[in-house]
Protein backbone atom coordinates (compact mmCIF):
# COMPACT_ATOMS: atom_id res chain seq x y z
CA UNK A 1 0.00 0.00 0.00
CA UNK A 2 1.33 3.41 -1.00
CA UNK A 3 -0.73 6.50 -0.14
CA UNK A 4 0.67 10.01 -0.53
CA UNK A 5 -1.99 12.71 -0.86
CA UNK A 6 -0.09 15.58 0.70
CA UNK A 7 -2.56 15.61 3.63
CA UNK A 8 -1.13 13.38 6.40
CA UNK A 9 -4.47 12.74 8.11
CA UNK A 10 -6.01 11.73 4.77
CA UNK A 11 -3.07 9.40 4.08
CA UNK A 12 -3.77 7.70 7.41
CA UNK A 13 -7.52 7.49 6.78
CA UNK A 14 -7.09 6.05 3.29
CA UNK A 15 -4.69 3.47 4.69
CA UNK A 16 -7.38 2.57 7.28
CA UNK A 17 -9.96 2.32 4.46
CA UNK A 18 -7.70 0.08 2.36
CA UNK A 19 -6.86 -2.23 5.29
CA UNK A 20 -10.52 -2.57 6.28
CA UNK A 21 -11.53 -3.26 2.65
CA UNK A 22 -8.52 -5.46 1.98
CA UNK A 23 -7.79 -3.28 -1.06
CA UNK A 24 -4.26 -2.91 -2.40
CA UNK A 25 -4.25 0.88 -2.68
CA UNK A 26 -1.61 2.91 -4.51
CA UNK A 27 -2.43 6.62 -4.62
CA UNK A 28 -0.12 9.56 -5.17
CA UNK A 29 -1.49 13.09 -5.54
CA UNK A 30 0.46 16.00 -7.00
CA UNK A 31 1.17 18.71 -4.41
CA UNK A 32 -1.42 21.49 -4.21
CA UNK A 33 -3.46 23.21 -1.51
CA UNK A 34 -4.99 20.75 0.99
CA UNK A 35 -8.56 21.10 -0.30
CA UNK A 36 -7.44 20.35 -3.88
CA UNK A 37 -5.49 17.32 -2.65
CA UNK A 38 -8.57 15.99 -0.83
CA UNK A 39 -10.64 16.54 -4.01
CA UNK A 40 -8.04 14.76 -6.16
CA UNK A 41 -7.91 11.80 -3.76
CA UNK A 42 -11.71 11.40 -3.78
CA UNK A 43 -11.79 11.64 -7.56
CA UNK A 44 -8.98 9.08 -7.96
CA UNK A 45 -10.58 6.54 -5.63
CA UNK A 46 -13.94 7.04 -7.34
CA UNK A 47 -12.40 6.35 -10.74
CA UNK A 48 -10.68 3.25 -9.39
CA UNK A 49 -13.75 1.74 -7.68
CA UNK A 50 -16.43 2.62 -10.28
CA UNK A 51 -15.57 -0.20 -12.72
CA UNK A 52 -15.88 -2.72 -9.88
CA UNK A 53 -19.48 -1.72 -9.06
CA UNK A 54 -22.47 -2.79 -11.10
CA UNK A 55 -25.54 -0.53 -11.21
CA UNK A 56 -27.51 -1.03 -8.00
CA UNK A 57 -24.62 -2.71 -6.18
CA UNK A 58 -24.69 -1.87 -2.50
CA UNK A 59 -22.80 -2.55 0.69
CA UNK A 60 -22.96 -1.52 4.31
CA UNK A 61 -20.81 -1.71 7.40
CA UNK A 62 -20.90 -0.61 11.02
CA UNK A 63 -17.37 -0.30 12.39
CA UNK A 64 -15.82 1.01 15.65
CA UNK A 65 -12.64 2.96 16.23
CA UNK A 66 -12.09 3.22 19.97
CA UNK A 67 -15.16 5.05 21.40
CA UNK A 68 -16.46 6.04 17.94
CA UNK A 69 -18.97 3.96 15.99
CA UNK A 70 -19.91 4.69 12.39
CA UNK A 71 -22.25 3.10 9.88
CA UNK A 72 -21.77 3.64 6.13
CA UNK A 73 -24.10 2.42 3.39
CA UNK A 74 -23.17 2.78 -0.29
CA UNK A 75 -25.15 2.12 -3.45
CA UNK A 76 -24.19 2.56 -7.10
CA UNK A 77 -26.91 4.82 -8.43
CA UNK A 78 -27.89 7.36 -11.06
CA UNK A 79 -27.99 10.09 -8.41
CA UNK A 80 -24.71 10.45 -6.55
CA UNK A 81 -25.05 12.11 -3.15
CA UNK A 82 -23.75 12.06 0.38
CA UNK A 83 -26.13 12.12 3.36
CA UNK A 84 -24.34 12.40 6.69
CA UNK A 85 -25.05 13.41 10.26
CA UNK A 86 -21.33 13.92 10.98
CA UNK A 87 -19.94 17.47 11.01
CA UNK A 88 -16.20 17.13 11.38
CA UNK A 89 -15.28 20.65 10.27
CA UNK A 90 -11.67 21.45 11.07
CA UNK A 91 -10.57 17.83 11.42
CA UNK A 92 -7.09 17.18 10.14
CA UNK A 93 -6.22 20.87 10.24
CA UNK A 94 -8.44 21.72 7.27
CA UNK A 95 -10.91 24.56 7.43
CA UNK A 96 -13.48 22.34 5.76
CA UNK A 97 -15.04 19.01 6.64
CA UNK A 98 -12.39 16.67 5.20
CA UNK A 99 -14.67 13.64 5.26
CA UNK A 100 -17.59 15.44 3.55
CA UNK A 101 -15.33 16.91 0.87
CA UNK A 102 -13.66 13.56 0.14
CA UNK A 103 -16.95 11.64 0.18
CA UNK A 104 -18.58 14.16 -2.15
CA UNK A 105 -15.87 13.71 -4.77
CA UNK A 106 -15.91 9.93 -4.36
CA UNK A 107 -19.71 9.84 -4.74
CA UNK A 108 -19.67 12.04 -7.84
CA UNK A 109 -16.90 10.13 -9.57
CA UNK A 110 -18.08 6.60 -8.78
CA UNK A 111 -21.81 7.33 -9.07
CA UNK A 112 -22.51 6.45 -5.44
CA UNK A 113 -25.16 7.28 -2.92
CA UNK A 114 -23.31 7.30 0.40
CA UNK A 115 -25.04 7.45 3.78
CA UNK A 116 -22.87 8.08 6.84
CA UNK A 117 -24.16 7.83 10.39
CA UNK A 118 -21.82 8.63 13.25
CA UNK A 119 -23.52 6.83 16.12
CA UNK A 120 -20.93 7.58 18.80
CA UNK A 121 -17.68 9.48 18.89
CA UNK A 122 -16.28 12.36 20.90
CA UNK A 123 -12.75 12.27 19.50
CA UNK A 124 -12.63 13.63 15.93
CA UNK A 125 -9.72 11.38 14.94
CA UNK A 126 -11.57 8.28 16.12
CA UNK A 127 -14.78 9.39 14.40
CA UNK A 128 -12.93 9.85 11.11
CA UNK A 129 -11.22 6.48 11.48
CA UNK A 130 -14.55 4.75 12.12
CA UNK A 131 -16.14 6.44 9.09
CA UNK A 132 -13.30 5.57 6.71
CA UNK A 133 -13.02 1.97 7.95
CA UNK A 134 -16.78 1.51 7.55
CA UNK A 135 -16.56 3.07 4.08
CA UNK A 136 -13.84 0.61 3.11
CA UNK A 137 -15.85 -2.41 4.21
CA UNK A 138 -19.02 -1.08 2.55
CA UNK A 139 -17.16 -0.50 -0.74
CA UNK A 140 -15.61 -3.97 -0.56
CA UNK A 141 -19.00 -5.55 -0.01
CA UNK A 142 -20.54 -3.53 -2.86
CA UNK A 143 -17.73 -4.52 -5.22
CA UNK A 144 -18.36 -8.22 -4.47
CA UNK A 145 -22.15 -7.93 -4.77
CA UNK A 146 -23.68 -9.91 -7.61
CA UNK A 147 -26.26 -7.54 -9.08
Amino acid sequence: MNVATGVPVLDHLLAELARAARFDLALEIDPDDPEAEVDAAGTALGRAIAPRLSQGAHGEATIPADEALAMVVVERSERPLVASNADLTGAGGLGTDLAARFLGRLADEAGLTIHVRLMEGEDTDHALAAIFKALGVALARASRADH
